[in-house]
């Protein structure tokens, strides 16, 4: 497992950028947000988390395709799928790869852009700590997408579709644990452990139907 999980950081890094374009895609998403809103200061610093989390959920979205297609093209998915290791291990450890290679380097990148949009220190902090508590859940989510369309020829598209209605939720209640977190009297617990409880919900669920799917798709 230690093994996997090194090479599909490898792979990941090494397939179309990796992690450098999810960080340009989510700094770009967060820059071109000035421009429309205007340069209040204070209407920044107010929407700040939620453009955040919106830039980060559409960031997580690129590469969720490619999780299991390089093994379909050369044709170890096949290999993955008689192997003793039960299937869905295999997927949860493609997807802690997916997620250091992809989704923490988003979360290490949100202060800065915080700071670009003028939110003060808690409201970054939150911000980060619920990204790094909600993010992995969009990469199990994506990976039951991934195992659907890894034998159709335009399968990002279909991706996307699939994993952004299901993504909500979490989107929901992390930019709703920032705010609880900036407004005093709001308590910011209770939909930050409810995020955490999302996390692992679809930690169990997403490897489960990703696996469910490579086996359709394989037969």
């Amino acid at each position: 497992m230690i093994a996997m999980l090194l090479r599909d950081l490898k792979l990941s890094v090494r397939a179309g950028g990796g992690a450098l374009i999810g960080v340009l895609f989510f700094m770009t998403v967060v820059a071109v947000i000035p421009f429309g809103v205007g340069p209040d200061l204070n209407l920044l610093a107010r929407i700040g988390p939620a453009i955040l989390w919106i830039g980060a959920l559409l960031a997580s979205l690129l590469g969720l395709d490619r999780l299991f297609q390089a093994e379909r093209e050369d044709g170890s998915l096949d290999l993955i799928l008689m192997q003793e290791t039960p299937l869905v291990l295999t997927v949860f450890v493609k997807c802690v790869a997916h997620w250091i290679a992809t989704g923490l380097p988003l979360v290490i990148a949100s202060p800065l852009l915080g700071l670009f949009m003028n939110m003060d220190e808690v409201a970054i902090g939150a911000t980060t700590l619920t990204l790094l508590a909600g993010t992995p859940a969009i990469t199990f989510i994506g990976a039951a997408g991934a195992g659907i369309a890894v034998a159709l020829p335009r399968g990002g598209l279909l991706v996307s579709i699939l994993v952004l209605p299901l993504a909500i939720p979490v989107l929901i209640f992390g930019v709703s644990a920032v705010y609880a977190a900036i407004q005093e009297p709001a308590p910011f617990l209770p939909p930050f452990l409810i995020l955490v409880a999302l996390n692992l919900f679809f930690a169990v669920i997403g490897p489960v139907a990703a696996a469910a799917a490579l086996r359709l798709s394989s037969d």
